[in-house]
């Protein structure tokens, strides 16, 4: 009586678990965001100009782990996101050094100079690399498509 109740509980839960993966969609490796670093946006920037988004965190933040999760693998961001844009990850604590517009700088000096001071941080920079506009705090998958939409309309 009892393994059968066992048996029962166990075949519930697999059934459960089967239809609630049924409605998710897969992901595959191409249908992410490709993180690029800011030299590689630089140099595809200058062949093929397009609005640069940067996601500025640091290891230790739960905000930049939730927004990694809920907002970047969210499938309208990355189909929104892919082919429209260039996306950088950028370690605010990294000692990494890294060429921007010629400078040799580390990745914290470059979060710095951005005018980063919180994580996450996403910072919008247009073709020319010269408007920065750093927005701070998490953005779910909503927020982060009207963030990047407003930040179109304001070219």
């Amino acid at each position: 009586m009892l393994k059968n109740k066992i048996l029962l509980g166990v075949a519930s839960l697999f059934i459960v678990l089967v239809f609630a993966n049924a409605n998710q969609k897969t992901r595959t490796e191409g249908d992410k965001i490709e993180w690029l670093t800011i030299e590689e946006a630089q140099a595809l920037n200058k062949e093929n100009p397009r609005t640069i988004f940067i996601d500025v965190y640091t290891n230790w933040c739960g905000w930049c782990k939730k927004m990694d999760k809920a907002t970047f693998q969210n499938a309208e961001i990355v189909d929104f996101v892919k082919g429209k844009y260039y996306a950088v990850k950028l370690n605010a604590e990294s000692k990494t050094e890294i060429v921007f517009n010629g400078q040799k700088m580390t990745e914290q000096q470059l979060a710095r100079s951005m005018r980063v001071s919180g994580y996450p941080t996403i910072v919008m920079m247009d073709e020319t690399l010269k408007n920065i506009q750093p927005v701070a705090g998490y953005k779910n998958p909503s927020q982060f498509k009207k963030m990047l939409t407003q930040y179109d309309a304001k070219k």
